[in-house]
């Protein structure tokens, strides 16, 4: 008897829960919209019906890792999980490319330096995901970026602060020390930045040398700030899996205020076919990337396969015997040939004889952008660039040789990095000069993301675009605000790969989503940067057979 008043109790409990979330009311909605279809797998189509009434997805946790990058270094996958009609469940991973300021002729103790450091950062990151991001994201909606974002920031401003605490306590403990620590025996001044070791004491400088601006210091990077670009970027790839579209679109809906553009333009492709190394044995050292750029009239799929054409024949030509050194075979961690040359001529002449050959033109058929690096040319005690070796310019010689360099080869229509970001005076110059003829471009000659959202200048009196990198605590909302701000001055947005360069395909997604208009992905001879170019393709093929493709 107790039994059965019982069951007839929980019955009656029962029904009174499923009235009051309208289960029957909607069950027999769903039957009636379904019985006209009399669809083959009934209970797939009532799921699918009832499903729209369920709680939205939320984060129930991130995992972090270390895995490799490309070229075998330590970088961050971050995972995320949610809690999805009741059940935890993977929706998605992304893996962070990682940004060297390392330059090629660095010494081995400062390279076993960074080696630490980047272990240590890669460390530090998983250890922040796994245990406060985790905990600190649970519950919250992934379709809320904003919010993500925002909860992200003040985390990374927190760690901040922490860090320069930590760093005021080390040096007041260090003052202390020194209070009751006799000085050492004074010892001789140490040479200027130009007064060279081993040089004459008495040797004056001209008063007609014009001093350059001295470099400004390396910005720094916190450890374990891979942690924040890594969990709001698998924030925006999970935001877009669970509402069912591409991740382009996702982020061209949350720049455009969840308004999807009608038509999108995709970005031309950088592609780098030649890595000039500026530690060769050769002279010239004022190019570091030569890059190809396909015409507009093409569809991003036909410029692809001319560049390939090119980049056989530029192959076929440095295997001929005597042309240029043997370590042009090599495979650079850019994806393409390692080569060197004695000039700049012999390098451009290389580029239209390989057209030539297969039938096309520079200037018509094909373009070029050439990096110059320049930050990494200043002789400091010179106070000159040197664009070959032995051979040294000024700033104000460099502006003219690249007016002179334009004129001459007007194939060329964009540089990339032709001075240091400290010689404002030069770029304006240069732009005055030649920002009708062809882009010029700031990489490593502009500043970090959190710094260039402040800094609206672009930290550089004036260029045509800036080239934008996902790295470190750079999130998804930096570059949408900022992408807004470039499209606004009029300036061309480029989003870069790093030196080290990820399996994941997201930045391509990134760079379509935000109406970038130069996309830099390095060469097609390493799989993860191959992997980027055949996720361009299909998103192009994709918006064409929709017809959403300008």
């Amino acid at each position: 008897m107790e039994a059965g008043e019982r069951r007839g109790r929980l019955r009656r409990e029962a029904a009174e829960y499923y009235r009051g979330h309208r289960v029957p009311e909607r069950v027999e909605e769903a039957l009636n919209a379904l019985f006209p279809l009399r669809p083959e797998d009934l209970y797939g189509e009532l799921a699918n019906y009832l499903s729209k009434f369920s709680k939205a997805p939320v984060i129930c946790k991130l995992v972090g890792r270390k895995v490799l990058d490309g070229v075998g270094q330590p970088t961050l996958e971050v995972e995320i999980y949610c809690t999805i009609k009741n059940y935890e469940k993977r929706i998605c991973s992304t893996v962070m490319a990682t940004h060297s300021q390392i330059p090629e002729n660095a010494l081995p103790e400062t390279i076993e330096a960074e080696e630490k450091e980047r272990n240590d950062s890669v460390h530090t990151a998983v250890k922040w995901v796994n245990e406060s991001l985790s905990t600190m994201l649970r519950d919250l909606e992934p379709t809320d970026q904003c919010q993500a974002d925002k909860m992200l920031g003040e985390y990374f401003a927190n760690k901040v602060e922490e860090k320069k605490e930590m760093q005021k306590q080390e040096e007041e403990g260090e003052e202390e020390v020194a209070k009751i620590t006799p000085a050492p025996a004074s010892s001789p001044p140490a040479p200027t930045s130009r007064q060279k070791k081993g040089g004459k004491p008495g040797k004056k400088v001209s008063v007609e040398e014009k001093a350059i601006p001295p470099a400004e210091p390396a910005e720094s990077v916190l450890r374990g700030s891979l942690a924040i670009g890594g969990a709001s970027l698998a924030i925006a790839k999970a935001g877009a899996t669970i509402s069912h579209v591409p991740l382009y679109l996702y982020i061209a809906r949350l720049k455009h205020d969840q308004e999807l553009p009608k038509k999108m333009t995709l970005p031309l492709p950088m592609v780098t076919l030649l890595n000039c190394e500026k530690n060769s044995p050769t002279k010239l050292k004022l190019v570091k990337e030569v890059m190809l750029i396909p015409p507009v009239e093409l569809s991003l799929k036909q410029g692809i396969e001319r560049v390939l054409d090119i980049q056989k024949e530029i192959t076929r030509l440095l295997e001929s015997p005597g042309k240029l050194p043997p370590n042009s075979k090599r495979i650079s961690h850019l994806g393409c040939l390692t080569t060197g040359c004695d000039n700049l001529e012999q390098l451009l002449l290389l580029m239209q004889t390989a057209c030539k050959n297969i039938g096309l033109e520079l200037g018509t058929d094909m373009y070029l952008a050439i990096n110059c690096a320049a930050h990494e040319l200043m002789d400091y005690d010179k106070g000159k660039y040197e664009i070959l070796t032995g051979t040294f310019k000024s700033p104000d010689e460099m502006v003219a040789m690249y007016v002179e360099m334009i004129n001459n080869f007007p194939f060329i229509i964009a540089l990339i990095d032709p001075l240091r970001k400290e010689d404002r005076e030069q770029w304006s110059s240069i732009c005055c000069a030649l920002g009708s003829k062809c882009y010029l471009i700031a990489e490593d000659a502009a500043t970090q993301i959190s710094k260039l959202k402040a800094d609206q200048n672009i930290n550089i009196a004036m260029c045509s675009g800036v080239v934008l990198k996902y790295i470190n605590q750079t999130k998804v909302s930096d570059l949408i605000e900022l992408t807004g701000i470039l499209d606004g001055q009029r300036r061309i947005t480029i989003l870069g790969s790093p030196d080290g360069e990820s399996s994941d395909e997201s930045l391509v997604d990134l760079a379509a989503g935000l109406g970038a208009s130069l996309l830099k992905l390095g060469g097609l001879s390493r799989g993860e940067r191959v992997a980027k170019y055949n996720r361009l393709l299909a998103i192009e093929e994709e918006l064409a057979a929709n017809g959403a493709l300008r």
